[in-house]
């Protein structure tokens, strides 16, 4: 504890008397001031005791000390000493009734004690203090480190909510609540995944200060909006890899401080100790998807180990994302990929899903578990991406998940990893076509093949192949195209296709024979039944 202006008082040696303000002796001292000036205030910082003689005041003049009294308050001077048998043989009326009317303790110093051993006193103090802070830091710091190996981060936020006497969470890169203390302070923390967020948004190192409105407590210590939260961003990266909260009832003292640096310093270490075990881990699973690309699954498996295992002996999907290049940023090049690995890694850890997840050149590619929580963050991540492009239309301003397209495998095991990878590739290139953030490869094989003749080249051939029929319907010579169409829809059925067309099959059998003459082409080869229908639904759906 910092001296406070009861413990000076309670000190045998200085022999201090209260004469004013009682009531408010518990107030900590900063420092022992001296001065004779009539206005010290320029010179206050807050939170002195200021020692005055009265030496250029009128001590006696009540108006006088109602406005010395009033500004030594509202500069933030916590008490006032006042020495007796130097200029007044007792303190004057007139300042007691000041410092008893504004509140402001008042004490006596009796001749005999020097203002320098007043200023000595309040110097051991705060020394004493701050040797004990930095003493019940150090060994703050031994206890969280000593949890942090023995019990991982979950060991380091139950022993750091100890030492600050309140609570500790520990969140993910995408935001996420991944550990807190006590166990109730997970849902207090979950309420702080916008902050988070906009933590997450600054480079790092960052910090910011939520709460401590000091309103009135709830029914239950999960349900406190009135604590004081610090947040704070860990990593060392462009973009942080997780952030630390930490609640408590009121701003942290220095002991308290300690510890929150000593966490922030463990949580840091093992943040960048688990990135470099990633890119072991990347690197692995490179070397495990080349494998099962090239279909050699028992190698894969062998390579893999307890760290993909899971994963590949269970169904998965392939993810392949492939985006449009970032620019160098100031502080390193950008990853358009960042936002997805991120949120796919984290959604596996929360589940305890295993997740392969590859930079393959200029795109990334991922295994996920079929009917996981990867895969269906995966789908979550992208529809907000393109929900939030549609909403901004041309103005939507530009950022690391512009350019994002990303495509989806069916189900797959080992053996048909090559297949499924082509799959994600297909629903990919599909994805870039019809300008969608995210395809699944099923919804093509669920849907109809006629969006895929939308691409200008399959236009450009259908033009070209049904021209000389439009070309002769202008001529107002016959209904060849309509004909074509008739025909084609009824798989070649004279009877069926001349009542569509209410004409007589002998009128329909010679329009087909002009069809055949004017493209040089037999309707006998399916091949070219299949062209020509094609191309009329192509041109149908302009």
């Amino acid at each position: 504890m910092p001296p406070t202006l009861a413990s000076l008082v309670h000190h045998s040696a200085l022999k201090l008397t209260v004469r004013a303000g009682e009531d408010r002796l518990d107030v900590p001292v900063r420092w022992a001031h001296v001065s004779e000036l009539a206005d010290p205030v320029p010179y206050m910082e807050g939170g002195e005791l200021l020692l005055i003689t009265a030496l250029k005041l009128d001590a006696e003049d009540p108006e006088a000390m109602r406005r010395y009294v009033r500004r030594l308050a509202k500069a933030g001077v916590v008490g006032l000493g006042f020495a007796v048998g130097v200029n007044y043989e007792d303190i004057p009326k007139a300042l007691v009734d000041a410092a008893e009317e504004e509140g402001l303790p008042l004490l006596e110093v009796p001749r005999r004690t020097p203002f320098l051993a007043i200023s000595k006193a309040v110097s051991a103090a705060i020394a004493a203090d701050q040797y004990r802070a930095v003493t019940a830091g150090f060994a703050a710091q031994r206890e969280l480190t000593k949890q942090a190996l023995t019990d991982g981060p979950q060991g380091l936020l139950r022993a750091l909510a100890a030492q600050v006497d309140g609570w500790a969470a520990l969140y993910d890169a995408s935001g996420a609540v991944v550990g807190a203390a006590p166990e109730w302070a997970g849902r207090r923390a979950g309420r702080l995944t916008a902050e988070v967020e906009r933590l997450r948004e600054r480079p790092a190192p960052a910090s910011a200060v939520v709460g401590g409105g000091g309103g009135p407590e709830r029914s239950g210590p999960d349900d406190r909006h009135d604590d004081r939260v610090e947040l704070h961003s860990l990593g060392t990266g462009r973009r942080p890899r997780a952030a630390l909260a930490v609640g408590t009832a009121s701003a942290l003292g220095t002991a308290e401080r300690y510890a929150v640096h000593s966490a922030i310093a463990l949580l840091t270490l093992t943040t960048e100790r688990s990135r470099s075990l990633h890119s072991a881990q990347q690197r692995i699973g490179a070397a495990v998807l080349g494998m099962l690309l090239a279909g050699e699954p028992d190698h894969a498996r062998a390579v893999a180990g307890d760290l993909y295992g899971g994963l590949l002996d269970a169904p998965f999907r392939v993810i392949v994302a492939d985006a449009a290049p970032v620019p160098a940023a100031a502080d390193g090049a950008g990853d358009p990929f960042d936002g997805l690995t991120e949120v796919v890694e984290s959604a596996a850890a929360r589940a305890g899903e295993a997740v392969l997840v590859v930079p393959e050149g200029d795109r990334l590619v991922a295994l996920v578990a079929d009917g996981g929580a990867a895969a269906e963050a995966c789908a979550q991540y992208t529809a907000s991406l393109e929900n939030a492009r549609a909403a901004g239309g041309a103005g939507h301003e530009a950022g690391d998940e512009d350019g994002l397209v990303v495509g989806l495998s069916a189900p797959a095991g080992p053996i048909a990893a090559a297949a499924a990878y082509k799959q994600a590739e297909q629903a990919l290139s599909v994805a870039r076509r019809r300008g969608r953030v995210f395809v699944e490869h099923e919804q093509l094989a669920a849907g109809s093949v006629l969006p895929l003749l939308a691409d200008d080249a399959v236009k450009a051939f259908a033009d070209g192949l049904l021209r000389a029929l439009h070309e002769h319907d202008a001529t107002g010579r016959g209904d060849l195209v309509a004909s074509l169409r008739a025909w084609l829809s009824r798989h070649g059925q004279w009877d069926a296709a001349a009542a569509d067309l209410g004409v007589h099959r002998h009128t329909l059998r010679y329009r087909m024979r002009r069809v055949e003459e004017i493209l040089g082409r037999s309707l006998d080869d399916p091949d070219v039944r299949m062209e020509l229908w094609l191309a009329l639904k192509t041109t149908s759906t302009e």
